[in-house]
């Protein structure tokens, strides 16, 4: 039997040996250098990693009295979900806008290409200098820097939906905007998913960038807040625990999609 034609009896033993691998990679690793130097920072073991954490997650801060990893938590996921909340609301009505009516694509079409292109932390001084230091300059940034994309991936979907669609609905009598909501939307929507699902990366990253330039709170200012003292025991719980949240909320994106979208994966098989 050929290997292109070989599938997996179980799927999960295959999925989780890389992390398993890299637990064992990094554990050895640690081994090897704390046996050099019992005060090394650079690889802490294992029990340090999880006493640092559970310090910081269910030990109060004396100096403001908080759990500062849930509040981080906390603070990181309200702009997160702020900023992907608006960048998909506006998507779809400029992506649906720009698929449908070939005036507004000609008219704005080069421009959301050319805003596409451009870096989005190379605009956050502009976001400061505009909106401040606070919550809104983290967001927008999310916003630039999702959006222009995901408007570009929902036209180029409204444009593959098959020429006789467009031609039926209009022969049956049905207005732009009746075209729009009964056949076009319910079909952009999966797709939409799909987006914010590719986005989760870039939004993450700039949320940090973002956080860690100017911010009292979140789970980037906090990483960029103890790297001067080379903490890595702070350091790598963060960053497994911002991997494992932009996980789950990818899990949760593909189950809606599959339970409310279910069709789709029938008419693509």
């Amino acid at each position: 039997m050929r290997w292109m034609n070989r599938r997996p009896r179980h799927v999960w033993p295959w999925a989780i040996a890389p992390f398993i691998a890299l637990i064992c990679i990094y554990a050895v690793g640690s081994c090897v250098r704390l046996s050099e130097n019992a005060g090394d920072k650079l690889m802490p073991g294992g029990f340090t990693l999880f006493q640092t954490w559970y310090a910081m997650a269910f030990e109060l801060d004396a100096r403001s009295g908080v759990y500062r990893f849930w509040q981080d938590t906390l603070v990181s996921l309200v702009r997160l979900g702020l900023g992907l909340t608006i960048a998909a609301g506006c998507s779809l009505a400029l992506g649906v806008g720009l698929g449908v009516l070939p005036l507004a694509r000609a008219t704005f079409g080069s421009a959301v290409t050319a805003a596409s292109m451009v870096p989005a932390l190379a605009v956050l001084p502009i976001l400061f200098i505009v909106f401040g230091v606070g919550e809104v300059s983290k967001v927008a940034l999310i916003v630039i820097g999702t959006l222009p994309c995901m408007v570009r991936d929902l036209a180029q979907r409204v444009r593959e939906i098959p020429e006789e669609q467009w031609i039926k609905a209009q022969t049956l009598g049905a207005s732009t905007l009746q075209f729009t909501l009964r056949v076009v939307l319910p079909q952009i929507l999966p797709r939409l998913i799909d987006s914010l699902r590719l986005s989760l990366g870039p939004a993450w990253l700039f949320l940090i960038s973002g956080e860690a330039i100017s911010a009292t709170s979140g789970l980037g200012y906090r990483i960029f807040l103890v790297r001067r003292y080379l903490a890595m025991d702070v350091i790598l719980p963060y960053v497994f625990w911002i991997t494992l949240l932009a996980f789950l909320l990818d899990r949760v994106l593909l189950r809606v999609r599959a339970r409310r979208y279910a069709w789709i994966d029938a008419e693509q098989a």
